[in-house]
C-alpha cells in the first residue's frame, strides 16, 4: 500500500492564500495542533476557515492560564482568516474583536445543518433538506457562500435546500493512523473530523499516534485511508 507520511510543512505546502480550508473540532478538542502550527510559519492569509467554532485564545479560561492559542484560535491570533463558517462564534474573543474592527467577516450555520452540509459534499449529494430556518431570514437571505436559498414542499411541509460545503483542504486530527490514512478519532476528538475527511481537495490527517498498515483490526479505524491524502505524525496528545 501507498506510505501517506510526510511533515507538517509538506501537508500545508499547496495551501494558498485566500484558500478555503476546513479544522476539524470543537473548541480545539479534536482540532489538529501540529498543521494549525505550520499554517502559522507558512503565513497564508485571507483564508476562509469552515469549523464548529473560532477555537480558544491564548490564557481564556476554558483554555487555562498561559496557554497559547488553540486550534483555529491559532490562525485568528496571526489574522489569517477573512471569513469563517460556524455554528457556534461566542468564546474567542480574537474573533470578536476582529469582527469588530471590520477585518474578519462569519457566517453562522446551525450545529447540525453545518454537519450535514459538509456530510453532503463528503458523500457527492447534492444538498441536504432540513425544516431548521423555514419561515426566517434564513429563507431568503442568500448562504454562506452567496447562493441564493431553494425551498421545498414535501407532503405539505416545507424544507430549506441546504447544498453541500466544499473546501480545498481538510485539517483532521486523529487518535489512531495506520500509514495508508485509515484512521479512527477517541472520545470527543471524532468532533467533525469524520465528516470532514472527504469534504475537500486534500484531506490531511494528523495523528497522535501512528501503526504501521496491517498492524491494527480493521475494525479499529472509522475512516477509509482512500478518503485521506496525507497522514502526518507528532500530534500532541489530547487536551481537554
Amino acid at each position: 500500500m501507498i506510505d501517506k507520511v510526510i511533515t507538517a510543512d509538506e501537508a500545508v505546502a499547496g495551501v494558498e492564500d485566500g484558500m478555503t480550508i476546513m479544522v476539524g473540532g470543537f473548541l480545539a478538542t479534536g482540532s489538529p495542533e501540529i498543521l494549525m502550527d505550520a499554517l502559522v510559519r507558512k503565513g497564508v492569509k485571507h483564508l476562509t476557515v469552515i469549523g464548529n467554532d473560532g477555537g480558544l485564545a491564548e490564557g481564556q479560561p476554558a483554555n487555562g492560564p498561559g496557554k497559547t492559542p488553540r486550534g483555529i484560535g491559532k490562525l485568528l491570533e496571526h489574522h489569517m482568516v477573512d471569513h469563517i463558517i460556524a455554528s457556534h462564534l461566542g468564546v474567542n474573543p480574537r474573533l470578536n474583536e476582529q469582527f469588530a474592527d471590520g477585518s474578519l467577516t462569519y457566517t453562522l450555520v446551525p450545529q447540525g445543518t453545518l454537519a450535514e452540509k459538509i456530510r453532503a459534499a463528503n458523500y457527492g449529494l447534492g444538498g441536504v433538506l432540513t425544516p431548521v430556518g423555514v419561515g426566517t431570514p434564513m429563507e431568503t437571505e442568500l448562504d454562506e457562500l452567496g447562493r441564493e436559498k431553494i425551498t421545498i414542499e414535501i407532503d405539505g411541509v416545507k424544507y430549506l435546500l441546504e447544498r453541500p460545503l466544499h473546501a480545498d483542504y481538510a485539517f483532521c486530527r486523529a487518535t489512531i493512523c495506520d500509514r495508508f490514512g485509515n484512521f479512527m478519532s477517541a472520545k470527543a476528538t471524532k468532533n467533525f473530523n469524520y465528516v470532514m475527511a472527504g469534504a475537500a481537495d486534500h484531506v490531511v490527517v494528523a495523528t497522535e499516534n501512528l501503526v504501521e498498515i496491517g498492524e491494527k483490526d480493521p475494525d479499529t479505524f472509522h475512516v477509509a485511508g482512500v478518503m485521506v491524502d496525507a497522514v502526518v505524525e507528532g500530534e500532541p496528545r489530547w487536551q481537554i
